[in-house]
């Protein structure tokens, strides 16, 4: 076995893939596709001695954007809403072509609550980032760190 720095377990992977993510969301933000994709490969490339190719990789990311919303957390006395939930699920098949035991189809859920006084435009981009970097990181973990 061989492990690195960060715990994750590549053996005899050399390659990745990322496919890039479509947004099949009811609610489509733009621009949302390509910051998870490339924060998927920044991830892989930064954290596992693996090349990322454009084609067929040892280990491969596929997936989609399933869902994108906001809704009322908790209400406050006078019947308003006093936090929101900001989410953002999405469905990855991951494939190890050198242990297909490590392959899975699965969504991941990530989420950042904010105070209903805030517009969501005003704070979107920020929970955005957030939570794809909690996202990726579920990702990576599944995939490569093997606790």
């Amino acid at each position: 076995m061989k492990y690195s720095f960060t715990g994750a377990h590549t053996q005899g992977l050399k390659t990745f893939n990322v496919v890039y993510f479509q947004n099949r969301a009811p609610i489509v933000q733009p621009g949302l596709s390509q910051t998870l994709t490339d924060a998927l490969i920044d991830k892989c490339k930064a954290q596992t001695n693996m090349k990322y190719v454009t084609g067929i990789g040892d280990a491969s990311f596929e997936g989609e954007i399933k869902d994108y919303n906001t809704r009322p957390l908790t209400v406050a006395a006078d019947a308003q809403a006093a936090t929101n939930r900001f989410s953002i699920t999405v469905q990855v098949k991951f494939t190890n072509s050198l242990d297909p035991t490590l392959n899975f189809d699965q969504p991941f859920t990530r989420y950042e609550d904010y105070n209903s006084n805030l517009d969501l435009s005003a704070v979107e981009a920020d929970l955005s980032n957030k939570i794809i970097d909690m996202l990726v990181e579920d990702i990576f973990n599944q995939a490569f760190v093997n606790w």
